[in-house]
């Protein structure tokens, strides 16, 4: 049986798999951009880039933006 002639059950089961996935990673990162502290103005970017461009965003914040936190003693 199939949904408008095109989706099955297996591509429902998938769909239902990946999207949250692609949802928990920016999640994950604006939460932690927002508990630290930044130098600058790089919260306020990097909350920008995450929410614009969603997971691409995410995944800059986790290569780039995660060394430029201030680490406190």
């Amino acid at each position: 049986m199939t949904l408008l002639g095109i989706i099955g059950p297996q591509e429902i089961i998938v769909i239902l798999l990946v999207i949250p996935v692609f949802m928990i990673i920016p999640l994950i990162a604006l939460v932690d951009i927002l508990r630290n502290e930044f130098t600058h103005n790089n919260k306020i970017i990097w909350v920008l880039v995450v929410l614009l461009s969603w997971i691409i965003g995410a995944i800059l914040y986790f290569l780039i933006g995660r060394k430029q936190k201030i680490i406190n003693p």
